[in-house]
């Protein structure tokens, strides 16, 4: 264990010159293709809404804490959240390695967060405890404790610290790209090279030669000649048109070479060009965009809470509302959760695109999808009625049930409920043991039992309900 913690280990990004093809001098980012790649995935990130999380086994609440709460939002002077996101995300996509440097006060709070754009990363050990030594572009160089990083990675292999680098997976494609750009670009400029040559026959001096060219140009090349194109030469000169015949790549395996940097990327043309349907966009969010804010949300758990406040129910979590690529038919359809109480107004407002209102965040419900106990409701009006009353009632109730199974046409049980209601029953308030009917319900129950034999009465209908 003593020699793994004292051997040296060391990151090289991506960033540096690396000896490759002179069209591709090393840097990924410098490439269209690639930054088109990552680009929706940086964008994706960019829109996570960080949220500081407090829940135990009485209440669940949301940034309860206001220093979090402006970290996650504002994490330093120079950044807002939303940048400091798409820089963090670039710098994982281009490297599978992201740091972020957590400034905290003299108590041990955190209060700024930073990127940390290093040309190179390395382990050391320092008093048995793990520190990274970051080499950053100007050649100045920084220590910092691992338990003071957040520490993002992906291709997470073979090294114990750091993720696998993209650099040799990508070379040979980056290399290939590059030679069918040069290739292009030379083709397009042996295009205005010499058209024509002129074999003189007999020896000349070389101002000669020039001259006799140049006459020979202006009088049958240019576009005001009086000959109109048409060229004439003496036996002194032959005259030979040169046919440029310069390779073009196929475009077959260009497009097939693009492909597999998509491939590498795990994206595609229409996400890329945002082309993309409803199911394409959570396709490439749960592969990519959800994994992302899952393994954001678990570090910045650990780096910014202690052990004691995570098992108090402290947590980082990263939102995104994958709902925002829904079609507006799909958007639309969603009031029925919001009428269900499963969504608040300003929840799907949000989805919306529109501006929350107040009072927005209660859920509601319509009346239709409230909990009914129309039983216990009736049967809770007993306790204040005479013994008539309550046998008059389990009659009506009889009743509703007959007609309820006849067929639809008749009067509800809220229907009936209203018209008790209007007759000067009091409000249903139901026992105190368990809802159970007093004795004098008990006895018109029984009555009501007997003088319609066969019918199961109000037990058959709280059954029922």
């Amino acid at each position: 264990m003593d020699d793994i913690k004292t051997e040296k280990n060391v990151m090289q990004m991506v960033t540096t010159y690396g000896e490759h093809y002179y069209s591709w001098n090393g840097k990924l980012y410098d490439s269209d293709i690639v930054r088109s790649c990552i680009r929706p995935k940086v964008k994706a990130a960019g829109k996570l809404a960080g949220k500081h999380i407090r829940a135990d086994a009485e209440v669940l609440k949301v940034n309860p804490d206001a220093n979090i709460r402006f970290l996650l939002s504002e994490p330093n002077p120079f950044m807002t959240g939303q940048q400091f996101q798409e820089k963090v995300a670039t710098q994982l996509c281009l490297n599978n390695n992201a740091f972020i440097l957590i400034i905290r006060d003299v108590n041990g709070k955190p209060m700024q967060l930073y990127p940390i754009p290093c040309v190179m990363c390395e382990t050391k050990y320092i008093n048995e405890e793990l520190h990274l030594k970051f080499q950053y572009r100007n050649g100045k160089t920084g220590t910092f404790p691992y338990d003071q990083i957040i520490h993002l990675r992906q291709d997470f292999n073979e090294h114990d610290i750091f993720g696998e680098s993209p650099a040799p997976a990508l070379a040979s494609m980056m290399e290939v790209i590059g030679t069918i750009d040069q290739g292009i670009v030379k083709a397009i400029r042996n295009s205005g090279i010499v058209r024509w040559l002129l074999a003189f026959t007999s020896a000349m001096r070389p101002e000669d030669i020039k001259k006799n060219v140049k006459e020979f140009v202006d009088n049958y090349l240019s576009v005001e000649s009086d000959t109109f194109g048409a060229a004439g030469v003496d036996s002194k000169a032959t005259a030979t048109r040169i046919e440029p015949k310069d390779y073009v790549p196929n475009a077959l395996q260009t497009k097939e070479t693009i492909n597999r940097i998509y491939s590498f990327f795990n994206t595609n043309e229409k996400i890329i060009q945002s082309r993309w349907t409803e199911d394409e966009w959570n396709a490439y969010y749960e592969a990519e965009v959800e994994p992302l804010a899952v393994q954001m949300g678990e570090a910045y758990s650990v780096r910014l809470f202690s052990r004691r406040e995570r098992g108090c129910g402290n947590r980082i979590v990263f939102e995104a509302s994958n709902l925002q690529c829904a079609s507006l038919q799909s958007k639309l359809a969603m009031q029925a959760m919001v009428d269900r109480g499963a969504m608040t107004p300003n929840e799907w407002r949000a989805v919306m695109n529109m501006a929350p209102v107040e009072g927005g965040d209660q859920p509601i419900r319509r009346l239709d999808t409230q909990v009914v106990d129309m039983a216990g409701r009736l049967l809770g009006m007993a306790e204040a009625l005479d013994t008539g009353k309550v046998e008059a009632m389990a009659g009506v109730m009889v009743k509703l049930l007959e007609a309820g199974m006849a067929g639809p046409g008749v009067p509800s049980l809220e229907t009936a409920l209203t018209g008790i209601l209007a007759a000067g029953a009091p409000e249903p308030v139901l026992g105190g043991q368990e809802g159970r009917l007093p004795e004098a319900a008990e006895r018109g129950k029984d009555e009501a039992q007997d003088k319609h034999q066969g019918r199961d009465g109000p037990e058959r209908l709280q059954m029922v309900l």
